[in-house]
């Protein structure tokens, strides 16, 4: 074979194996949700590479046929194509036979791998990466035709390839379900290109949190309750009712812990119109509230008020004492985050680029995205801020008390009647040598 016969074979081996390396990547990289679109505008080939996902048993070992088949022809033509240009160019030096001879072979097989390499592998990838839908919906014509020719070579080798992942026990598909770390993962993507608003982001974030979050994250705390008494005073009430205006009210019979019902406010209101007195044993008055337990998760808390047609639920926990309340509203609100809380509400303000003042009460969950950490220690025994520096002092927390954990120092601002008010958090410049270190300060301070 000439030289010109075997530039020509490789040119046309280089396409051939640059499209079967785009048909394999393409398909394997081409998004399903993406195709379904596509599919569902009336494009009949998004729907064919559907198809070749679902099996792609037959598909993938056509490609490998073909470039298999490309490889060794290549390897074949490879000396044949630039060894005489070489050899004619070094033979006017004045090296020897032998070494123009083992240079130019040398050359050819390096100038035609180099070829393959860029033209016929990385290139054709890069582009079946950058754009793997368009390209896909190409290709899938062309390599099913190719699929009809080589159908018996192809039929022998899957069922061999089947028969050995059996053995193994391999999975012969791939999984296609969807989890949340994917559409949490898809949803960081998105935002870190720009496509997704970061508001919009967190959430997302949100959203998937439901499942694992609990109604206790989001609820209106015991010690923060206003609440009536069945005896309390018609005067009372309006005082209560003036300083502290809300849309609900619960109704205990003697404590907080003995639950009664609760008050619509504007059915308060509709009495005082009418000139009625305010007397909560009225009949009708007082409802029948919802009572759930506090190991429900906002997930399921959601369910329950979907099926009770209820907006607004007590929280106890196993010994039947009132921990909070939760209202459909605060569900959302931790869904929809800082879009729907007003900036003085906000649990965690960012100070600069290394403190956070944050609400003792806040979740954990919303601290670890705020710190960027994946997780604290001992954390299933705490839910909030406060506990976690309760779990870490192993004592009530006092006002300078402070906790260094995982790069961070956790110092309390404020203490109220033993509840924890604020709390700094400061990155550390040398995180502790200890994760969760008590301060070394506050450990002498406590000894007598």
């Amino acid at each position: 074979m000439d030289s010109t016969s075997s530039l020509l074979l490789i040119v046309v081996l280089i396409a051939a194996s640059a499209f079967f390396a785009i048909s394999e990547l393409a398909v394997a990289a081409s998004r399903r949700v993406r195709l379904r679109q596509m599919a569902e505008q009336g494009d009949d080939r998004a729907q064919r590479v559907l198809d070749v996902q679902d099996e792609p048993g037959d598909y993938f070992t056509a490609v490998q046929i073909g470039m298999n088949t490309v490889a060794i022809l290549g390897g074949v033509v490879g000396e044949d194509a630039f060894a005489p240009l070489l050899r004619e160019a070094l033979s006017r030096t004045q090296l020897g036979n032998e070494w123009v001879t083992t240079l130019s072979s040398v050359g050819s097989f390096v100038l035609v791998t180099s070829l393959f390499i860029l033209l016929a592998d990385l290139a054709p990838k890069r582009l079946g990466l950058n754009a793997p839908e368009r390209v896909a919906v190409w290709i899938v014509g062309p390599m099913h035709l190719f699929l009809s020719l080589v159908r018996p070579i192809v039929w022998f080798f899957t069922r061999v390839t089947d028969g050995l992942f059996r053995i193994l026990g391999l999975p012969a598909r791939r999984d296609e379900a969807v989890t949340s770390d994917d559409i949490l993962a898809m949803a960081t993507a998105g935002a870190e290109s720009g496509a997704l608003a970061a508001t919009e982001h967190r959430v997302i974030e949100n959203v998937l949190e439901l499942d694992t979050r609990l109604v206790t994250s989001a609820m209106t705390a015991r010690d923060s309750i206003i609440h009536f008494l069945v005896d309390d005073s018609e005067a009372l009430i309006r005082a209560r009712i003036d300083e502290y205006p809300h849309s609900t009210y619960l109704v205990c019979d003697g404590d907080i812990d003995h639950v009664v019902g609760y008050v619509d406010s504007k059915h308060l209101l509709s009495r005082v119109l009418k000139g009625e007195p305010i007397t909560l044993s009225s009949e009708g008055l007082i409802q029948k509230v919802l009572m759930v337990p506090d190991r429900l998760t906002l997930s399921e808390m959601l369910q329950q008020f979907r099926q009770a047609y209820e907006d607004y639920a007590v929280i106890v926990n196993e010994y039947s004492l009132v921990v909070g309340i939760i209202t459909i509203n605060d569900v959302m609100s931790t869904v929809m985050g800082s879009l729907m809380a007003p900036p003085e509400e906000e649990q965690i303000v960012q100070r600069d680029a290394d403190s956070w003042l944050i609400d003792g009460i806040t979740p954990i969950e919303d601290v670890l995205r705020a710190l960027d950490l994946d997780e604290l220690p001992s954390q299933g025994e705490y839910e909030t801020l406060a506990g976690f520096l309760m779990v870490m002092l192993r004592r009530i927390p006092r006002r300078t008390d402070a906790v260094s954990c995982s790069g961070f120092r956790f110092e309390v601002l404020d203490v109220d009647s033993y509840r924890i008010d604020q709390v700094m958090v400061s990155r550390e410049r040398v995180p502790s040598a200890m994760t969760g270190a008590i301060d070394h300060d506050e450990a002498a301070a406590d000894k007598p």
